[in-house]
């Protein structure tokens, strides 16, 4: 009976803390430190202040309950930790959120569950601040109607490490600079990261797969990608890594594989007298390991392993000017010639034709059947006997013969 009651006495407190818990937080002094026990909190949280919350264990839900932004934060100094966020409306025009914070700086939010929110984290006018270690997915819609786990908006120098995003729409990074977007996981999204009118931002050791695309960089210029894990890219137009009107952009040490397209190239560098640098990548088993598109010269591709694409190199447009590209000492696993001297830089360089057969570079209906036998064949009789002058798309003046310094099982996560 005793232990009956004290039971009845604890549910009591929590379900009293649950609708208390915005008046807790309004008689709270700047600074406090709120610890929640386990149990469901009422949704639509307002924090002006300086303040943090941290579940004390598992079970610390806050829920929306269908309705507007579950938490929002409107101050500098805000931590948020091990909570589980559930539960926000579901309208696109007001940014429905798990946890939306604004006008902050030094904040964090880490080690917590957002599920069954629009969006999950909407980041705006927030600097100096960490997000890290949460799981975050959306509601269950269609891709396209889902939002975005990860939104930045006009926000610079944060820490966006380790969380997880599991069928979201997008992460995005708009007009935000100087972030550091490392070890993140991605799958079931459609854009995993995309940049737009973004700078100075460096993205290391992420892992993105079964997504439309992987990392999409737009009108952006001066960012960092090392060490990032792109793969199985879904659709006919998957792709790995894209670069649109991109400038100073250094892609090194990345590995895209099993993609449509692994590093898709459009407009690239946009700037006049700058340099794009893709070094030291894998791009492996893709069906177009690099693809062109529009005019893109003075990109630096160099030292790159390329190997296992149905194409490696790929232009969709006359005016790409891929020549025009310093293309050398990459390893093709399609390269044909000769090492007399064991210096393990082929005699001849590797040169790449464009055939005016492939007809399904331009027809997407016939890149449909692309792979088949019947293609792989007229492609084969295409390059021994091509009925017309095939297209000279670009050459490694120093290829490489031996794979060196790779190897993708370590950097599978």
């Amino acid at each position: 009976m005793l232990k009956l009651l004290i039971f009845t006495l604890f549910l009591t407190f929590t379900f009293l803390e649950a609708n208390l818990l915005q008046e807790t937080i309004d008689k709270a002094k700047e600074g406090s430190i709120l610890k929640l026990s386990r149990g469901v909190y009422k949704g639509s949280i307002l924090i002006n202040k300086p303040l943090t919350i941290i579940g004390k264990e598992e079970g610390v839900i806050i829920d929306g309950e269908g309705e507007g932004t579950v938490v929002t934060i409107k101050s500098p100094y805000v931590t948020l930790k091990n909570l589980t966020i559930q539960g926000s409306g579901d309208k696109h025009e007001n940014i429905d959120s798990g946890i939306k914070i604004s006008d902050s700086k030094q904040s964090e939010i880490s080690n917590c569950i957002i599920r069954d929110s629009l969006f999950g984290i909407d980041i705006s006018t927030t600097n100096n601040s960490i997000f890290s270690n949460n799981y975050i997915t959306s509601k269950k819609l269609d891709l396209g109607l889902r939002g975005d786990g990860v939104r930045l908006w006009y926000s610079n120098d944060n820490i966006i490490t380790k969380n997880k995003l599991v069928k979201s729409r997008d992460m995005v990074v708009w007009y935000s600079h100087g972030n550091e977007i490392s070890e993140n996981f991605g799958e079931y999204n459609r854009y995993s990261l995309h940049f737009m009118y973004a700078g100075k931002n460096f993205v290391r050791n992420n892992t993105y797969q079964y997504n439309s695309v992987g990392i999409f960089f737009m009108y952006s210029k001066d960012t960092i990608a090392t060490g990032n894990v792109v793969k199985s890219s879904l659709g006919t137009t998957g792709m790995g890594i894209g670069l649109k009107d991109v400038s100073n952009f250094t892609l090194k040490e990345n590995t895209v594989i099993y993609n449509a397209i692994g590093i898709y190239i459009d407009r690239s560098p946009f700037e006049p007298d700058t340099n794009n640098w893709i070094e030291e990548n894998q791009i492996l088993y893709n069906s177009e390991g690099i693809h062109f598109h529009s005019l893109s010269e003075n990109n630096i591709i160099k030292g790159n392993y390329i190997s296992g694409n149905i194409e490696d190199v790929v232009n969709d447009s006359r005016g790409a000017r891929t020549y025009q590209n310093e293309i050398v000492g990459n390893y093709w696993d399609s390269y044909e010639g000769f090492d007399k001297n064991r210096d393990n830089i082929g005699d001849t360089p590797h040169k790449i034709y464009q055939y005016a057969d492939q007809l399904w570079v331009y027809n997407p209906t016939v890149k449909f059947f692309y792979g088949s036998p019947v293609i792989s064949l007229l492609n084969f009789l295409a390059k021994l006997a091509p009925f017309s002058e095939p297209i000279f798309l670009l050459q490694d003046e120093k290829p490489k013969l031996k794979k060196q310094g790779f190897n993708y099982d370590k950097k599978e996560q």
